[in-house]
């Protein structure tokens, strides 16, 4: 009779934050699954794992987490080389589980995110006997946190979150995406800018940290003014820990590439999208979060610091580069979405013989909407 491999269930997708997150599934796919702009999850249905289940995930883990731990020296060193001969007689399922966990350790293990697109579509109660059983195995975990759509947050009441906090949820990621409702509906989001209201209002009067999402550029030209402004207020309302910038791409075989095609959907252009950004720090008055840009896909991932303190510094940054020459803007976003630089200050370093080939890259697109559509083009690689 054939060995049954010793795995657990690893989803494909987490927060940038959560890099060095242990990843523990508790459902798989997304419960709305209609975003114009995604096509993460349309070639599957959501799934709610049993609290069975997910608890032997947590001891599988545990079990590796107690191997690994023999090659931990004594003076916190790790023996990789012992390590890669433990993993030799595994299967590349297990050998996948085993590294994961290894890894894990290694950066501390301490943080746990629950995936996948929306977590907390689960009961309450059932989460709450998840995070209790992942404590008990793991006793010094410092941070849980998992996604969750916006409207199906908005249904869970403070009481549900205190409980949840209780049993150890510190933060909830979500992606609002937008805070005008003319934009959800273009984008169908199916949520109102009330129900993410309502949703961020409770989760933080239970003391769970939340993270919100804002997709630069996603209403398209004809509604980008609106997307900034109307994100800035429901940040106002909410006053979020946590204000993630993802810039919009619209990536081909979405539905928002179609209507694109069609010619009933406008793409923004990289400074389109900044100055949305701009506007969203401007107007976010009396919130003391934190902007982050940590993803590849923002023009200005150095754009970094609370709302309330940095704002002044942020809004400086942004305004540097609108100061550039309108052909250095464009070899500055040509960089980045080349890859070659991470910041402003980068653009120094780029060899000469490299620069005068970007700049003949720039000078051939003479037609604004052909450089957006080249910018997304390459943007869509990321994602």
């Amino acid at each position: 009779m054939e060995e049954k491999q010793k795995v657990f269930r690893i989803g494909p997708i987490r927060p940038p934050s959560e890099a060095n997150s242990l990843l523990l599934q508790i459902t798989e796919g997304c419960t709305w699954n209609r975003c114009k702009f995604c096509q993460l999850y349309k070639h599957s249905s959501f799934k709610a794992f049993s609290v069975d289940s997910i608890k032997n995930d947590i001891d599988m883990m545990a079990e590796y987490a107690e191997i690994a731990r023999k090659y931990q020296r004594d003076d916190g060193s790790w023996n990789h080389k012992a390590f890669a001969e433990e993993m030799e007689s595994m299967t590349y399922a297990e050998q996948n589980c085993f590294y994961m966990i290894y890894q894990w350790l290694i950066n501390g293990g301490e943080n746990v995110f629950l995936q996948d697109g929306n977590s907390l579509a689960l009961r309450s109660q059932r989460v709450v006997e998840v995070l209790t059983y992942l404590r008990k195995r793991f006793p010094l975990i410092k941070r849980v946190t998992t996604y969750g759509r916006a409207e199906t947050l908005s249904k869970i009441s403070v009481e549900e979150y205190k409980e949840l906090k209780a049993a150890g949820l510190d933060r909830i990621h979500s992606g609002f995406e937008s805070g005008s409702d003319k934009v959800l509906e273009l984008i169908s989001k199916g949520v109102t800018a009330e129900q993410e209201i309502t949703a961020g209002k409770n989760i933080k009067a239970a003391g769970i940290e939340l993270s919100v999402y804002f997709m630069a550029g996603v209403g398209g030209k004809d509604l980008s003014e609106e997307n900034a402004l109307e994100t800035a207020r429901v940040v106002r309302e909410i006053n979020p820990d946590f204000v993630r910038i993802r810039t919009a791409v619209i990536k081909e075989g979405t539905e928002l590439w179609r209507e694109y095609q069609k010619g009933a959907y406008k793409l923004c252009s990289d400074n389109d999208k900044l100055l949305e950004i701009r506007k969203l720090i401007e107007y976010s008055q009396g919130c003391t979060g934190i902007l982050v840009s940590d993803h590849i896909i923002n023009l200005m991932q150095e754009v970094f610091g609370r709302l309330d303190q940095d704002r002044e510094k942020m809004l400086s940054m942004i305004d540097r580069y609108f100061a550039l020459p309108p052909d250095e803007q464009r070899l500055f976003q040509l960089a980045r979405r080349s890859g070659m630089v991470s910041s402003l200050e980068d653009m120094s370093k780029i060899p000469k013989n490299r620069l005068l080939q970007m700049e003949q890259v720039c000078s051939r697109i003479t037609d604004d909407s052909e450089w957006d559509e080249k910018i997304n083009e390459m943007m869509m690689s990321y994602i």
